[in-house]
């Protein structure tokens, strides 16, 4: 049964996408509209193409800041981690943040199951879940970043830009994948306590799976207030490959839960934060905090 918009959560909905993705969410937005407008006929709908990179968090950032605003990314996890900072950016924002899933991989859309995004619209149950605040530096130096689904180092970003350089579609992602772990380097951190470890992997996630093929956790859901440790020390490339093996079979298992994180690399490293890939400045600490129930979202 459909609602009105009197008693909606939110007063308006707006969808950002990026017209020049080839997985055309341009048309998912469009469809949606259509859906919300039918179902919803006295609710606002605005669509917004991003321009550039980094431009659905500008986007984002201005609707947060007035009212109460549905925003949908219509993307992939890259697009909806813009959309997530650009909210993250306000202060007080009543903003509600939803994904519709239109990019390569999706794992936040994959990790967190739910109705159909039109049906959780006209329901406008709102809960919220937790994110990762990446702190990188001190003072007004330090950058601040959230995360919705993982951090990571190593493997996962090498991982990334493997797949990227390559053609898409399964078996040739997973060639990518191969060809990644064969050139793949370690890398040191050196925690607070002052202990160094070398790692070929590092992900610090609050969803169970990643990467489209991968379990990488049993345990923790995205609103407990923790987030999952998964860590390859450094080890033979037989190895790498036989946790990547398990990771797309059986899973990893159990993974330790944590809500804080901190550590600094000996020099700098590719970190991808959801979609995205950023560097880590070297010596510099790193702080990986849960920040509880910060986001608003449908479901």
């Amino acid at each position: 049964m459909d609602v009105s918009p009197s008693s909606s959560p939110f007063d308006r909905v707006i969808v950002i996408y990026n017209p020049v993705s080839s997985r055309n969410p341009a048309q998912l937005a469009e469809q949606l509209r259509g859906q919300v407008t039918r179902r919803l006929p006295e609710m606002p709908v605005r669509l917004e193409p991003s321009q550039f990179p980094g431009h659905a968090r500008e986007l984002a950032r201005t609707e947060a800041a007035s009212g109460q605003p549905l925003i949908v990314s219509a993307s992939g996890d890259g697009g909806y981690n813009e959309v997530i900072n650009g909210v993250m950016d306000v202060a007080e924002s009543r903003a509600v943040c939803a994904v519709l899933a239109s990019g390569n991989a999706n794992d936040h859309h994959r990790s967190t199951p739910r109705i159909p995004l039109i049906d959780a619209i006209v329901r406008g149950e709102v809960s919220r879940i937790d994110l990762l605040r990446l702190t990188q530096g001190v003072g007004n130096a330090a950058w601040t970043h959230y995360a919705h689904s993982y951090i990571g180092l190593g493997l996962t970003p090498a991982m990334a830009i493997g797949i990227e350089e390559g053609n898409k579609g399964t078996l040739t992602e997973l060639v990518s994948v191969l060809r990644t772990l064969a050139r793949l380097q370690p890398f040191e951190i050196t925690r607070d306590d002052g202990a160094r470890a070398v790692f070929d992997s590092l992900i610090l996630a609050n969803v169970p799976a990643m990467a489209k093929y991968g379990r990488i956790s049993e345990t923790g859901t995205p609103d407990d207030g923790l987030f999952e440790v998964i860590m390859l020390p450094h080890a033979s490339r037989w190895r790498m490959a036989l946790m990547t093996l398990r990771a797309v079979t059986i899973g990893l298992g159990v993974q330790p839960g944590v809500s804080r994180y901190s550590f600094q690399t000996t020099e700098s490293v590719p970190l991808q934060i959801d979609g995205e890939v950023k560097t880590l400045t070297a010596r510099t600490p790193v702080v990986v905090e849960s920040a509880h129930r910060a986001l608003a979202t449908l479901g």
